[in-house]
């Protein structure tokens, strides 16, 4: 039996293709991997037989059930946004909690705007490629002014209670929506496979990307949300 923190299942969809890896997080690699070729007719219908096909085959395999799913997205409803703020600093000095409550404005900026979007990835846009972590540089800094440069990927809320409502019927809950142009834009084109790109990406890779936790999570305070960017 594989114990179910051991592995992650991933979800490709695109227009011309499903694919469903499952990834082995000790020893870093597939231990499952299927796709099929797929067109827009029928396409919710042959979405479903093939995850009835391949969730039993991994249920049978792993000896466990599957309960949650990371999807991976390649559709042109994929929305790209960048938002800016200049802040008057009142402070002696930019800290943590100052440049916390900053990405919380940006991400409430956001969502004021696009009321039905789904965020899959809020990036700090950082144009100097020395810096290793623009939030850490900036901390105990005294200047008279933040600047900070977010770019949201996000996907329709409609489109996503689709995925929602077939993967419920399999007694399966998507765990997080990632953007399929944004990792492989990320490592570049061609440079692995999806499922390991994901898996890295997913677990802190991009330390300019802030990890948004859902907030009903037990025990989980709101800042925790950023503990990638500062730890």
């Amino acid at each position: 039996m594989i114990e179910e923190t051991d592995f992650e299942t991933f979800l490709y969809i695109s227009k011309n293709k499903y694919q469903i890896f499952v990834y082995d997080q000790n020893n870093l690699r597939n231990l499952y991997n299927e796709e099929i070729k797929t067109n827009e007719e029928n396409e919710l219908n042959n979405l479903s037989n093939f995850l009835d096909e391949n969730i039993y085959k991994i249920e049978k395999m792993t000896n466990n059930f599957i309960r949650n799913i990371i999807l991976i997205i390649e559709d042109d409803k994929v929305l790209n946004v960048g938002i800016s703020i200049r802040k008057k600093n009142y402070e002696k000095h930019i800290d943590q909690k100052y440049l916390e409550n900053s990405l919380v404005e940006v991400k409430d900026i956001f969502r004021e705007n696009y009321k039905d979007q789904i965020i899959m990835h809020m990036i700090i846009v950082n144009n100097d490629k020395n810096e290793s972590n623009f939030l850490l540089n900036n901390l105990n800094n005294n200047n008279d002014y933040l600047f900070l440069e977010i770019n949201f990927i996000s996907i329709p809320n409609s489109f996503a209670h689709i995925f929602d409502k077939l993967l419920e019927n399999h007694q399966i809950k998507i765990e997080k929506y990632m953007s399929a142009s944004y990792i492989k834009s990320f490592f570049g084109e061609g440079s692995t496979e999806l499922s390991v790109m994901a898996n890295k990406l997913n677990n802190g890779l991009n330390k300019k990307e802030v990890k948004l936790v859902s907030k009903n999570r037990e025990n989980m305070g709101f800042f925790e949300k950023f503990f990638q960017l500062f730890s």
